[in-house]
């Protein structure tokens, strides 16, 4: 109870003086850093851990995407791949936690560059890492909802013999996720929150109702078959270079690990509840997706015949062939397509939220309009039906060639593991000579933005053991991205050419050009606002 509160208030007086000095302390926090508070925290530990997981959905991303590890790597590759990337995926998140603890912004990866980033070279680095989080963030929002929509083609399919999937379909089947996003994240307040808590525990139910009838009533693999059985399908030179290609599917399926860092601003207690959020997210994501992967693995049955089913998803044809009824089936699709629609609604939330903080430090062309925020639950409405606009409109290649779509799961991973890449670099160098210090009692001046001294937050790997993670993150996402611009196959053609390289670095000479010609004028890392 605090000294000031009066000895016969009851148990809702006590919790509303909690709530109350809990953000007051978030608001304190976030003054320190530069910015005013604009949003509105609706999200506890509890939401925002739904949010994290149901971001990753790791399980439902295993058995969608699981094809591309088995064609390049097999039943062994996919298992050793899958447990590469977790360790990998972890060390990761683990710097990410430690950045979002320092500094729970919206901006996330660009305001972090801005501080710990050398002051000659803040400017140009900051505003890139930025564009490459813009980047990340809309691909990753526009492949999620092509995937839905692609699901739910495969939805009918399976139950409809006589439906003939087209391109266009796909396409207005995605803007109709679009649509349903839109209006959850428009109408805002409490009910994001409560949608999204409700959603983690359809993402654990789920798992098991789809795991159970899997392993009951399938036919069941060779364990050494699973566990040493390799696969070149893709004909590349050697299989370790097949193994590394295949990883692709694994990585992209624990995509999206900053996505609570730009919801930071619309959290309680964010330093603690942002890093808790993003580590348990691996844990029961890693955990859920090792798990249903083998159940895929042992429960194959006539692959072939799974390669060749009609639904545009091998998964669905493995499903049928283990449960024998098409009712059944279509339950357990949609449970995951239900999942990923959900995702979306998440998805939109954390793009448009980066973006709109890239737009308050006036890092976006037409910032000042995209920087508004909007009614009483205090929404960037702009920045929210922005993001909308540019999946749909990015949506109209599938009409033309999915192929061409396809090479935006490659985008969504190289442009937010190269910010990541930046923020990790930057913050070996700095702990490593000793430039962060620890936060005193009583302190009011600006910390860990542009101009502040550097400070600690409460989730931190001390000494030699931060240092090692750190750099094995580095190397973990050095492969990530080098490999994400590689085609699934040897021999090349236009069908199986990866342009994700070309689309990324397309977007990075764009926005320098744009830098040259006004944003070096008028951006200057993160501002400091006053109240």
């Amino acid at each position: 109870m605090f000294p000031h509160e009066p000895k016969h208030a009851d148990a809702t007086g006590a919790q509303e003086i909690d709530r109350l000095s809990s953000q007051e302390i978030d608001d304190a926090k976030l003054a320190r850093m530069g910015k005013r508070p604009v949003l509105k925290r609706n999200f506890g530990l509890w939401s925002i851990l739904g949010f994290s997981c149901t971001i990753l959905i790791t399980w439902e991303g295993i058995v969608v995407l699981f094809l591309q590890a088995y064609e390049n790597g097999g039943l062994a590759g996919a298992v050793y791949g899958f447990i590469f990337v977790w360790v990998g995926v972890a060390s990761t998140f683990v710097v990410l936690s430690e950045l979002a603890s320092m500094a729970p912004t919206s901006g996330g990866q660009y305001h972090w560059c801005s501080m710990l980033a050398p002051r000659s070279a803040m400017k140009i680095i900051s505003y890139l890492t930025g564009w490459l989080t813009v980047i990340g963030w809309q691909a990753t929002f526009a492949t999620s909802c092509y995937l839905c929509g692609t699901l739910i083609q495969g939805l009918i399919a399976l139950t409809h013999s006589n439906y003939q999937p087209q391109n266009w379909h796909g396409t207005l089947l995605f803007w109709a996720v679009a649509v349903f996003s839109l209006i959850i994240n428009i109408v805002g307040g409490n009910l994001l929150p409560r949608f999204e808590g409700l959603i983690l525990v359809l993402h654990i139910l789920g798992f098991f109702a789809i795991l159970v009838p899997l392993v009951v009533m399938s036919d069941h693999g060779d364990a050494h078959e699973v566990f040493t059985n390799f696969l070149n399908l893709g004909g590349f030179p050697s299989q370790g270079l097949s193994f590394f290609v295949g990883m692709v599917g694994c990585i992209f399926a624990f995509a999206g690990g900053d996505a609570a860092v730009h919801m930071s601003e619309e959290i309680t207690n964010a330093s603690t509840a942002v890093p808790a959020s993003i580590m348990l997210s691996v844990l029961i994501n890693g955990s859920l997706g090792f798990g249903m992967l083998l159940a895929m693995l042992f429960c194959l049955g006539d692959i072939e015949l799974a390669l060749q089913s009609p639904t545009g998803y091998p998964f669905m044809s493995i499903f049928l062939q283990a449960t024998g009824s098409v009712v059944g089936t279509a339950v357990m699709c949609s449970i995951i397509t239900t999942m990923g629609i959900s995702t979306s609604v998440g998805m939109l939330a954390t793009t448009s939220r980066q973006f709109w903080s890239f737009a308050r430090d006036r890092g976006i062309p037409g910032w000042r309009l995209w920087s508004q925020v909007h009614g009483q639950n205090r929404v960037p409405v702009y920045s929210v039906l922005l993001t909308m606009c540019i999946a749909c409109l990015l949506a109209l290649i599938n009409i033309g060639s999915s192929v061409a779509f396809n090479d935006l799961v490659a985008m969504s991973i190289s442009g937010l593991y190269l910010s990541y890449m930046v923020v990790a670099g930057l913050l070996l160098y700095r702990r490593s000579t000793g430039a962060i210090g620890h936060i005193r009692n009583g302190d009011s001046e600006l910390v860990n933005t542009v101009g502040g001294k550097l400070v600690w937050g409460p989730f931190h790997c001390r000494g030699i053991w931060g240092i090692l993670i750190n750099a094995c993150a580095l190397v973990y996402m050095s492969i990530a991205v080098f490999f994400s611009f590689w085609p699934p196959s040897w021999a090349v053609v236009v069908d199986t050419m990866n342009f994700s390289v070309v689309g990324t670095m397309g977007v990075v000479l764009l926005s320098l050009v744009y830098y040259f010609l006004r944003a070096r004028r008028i951006y200057d890392g993160p501002i400091v606002e006053t109240a």
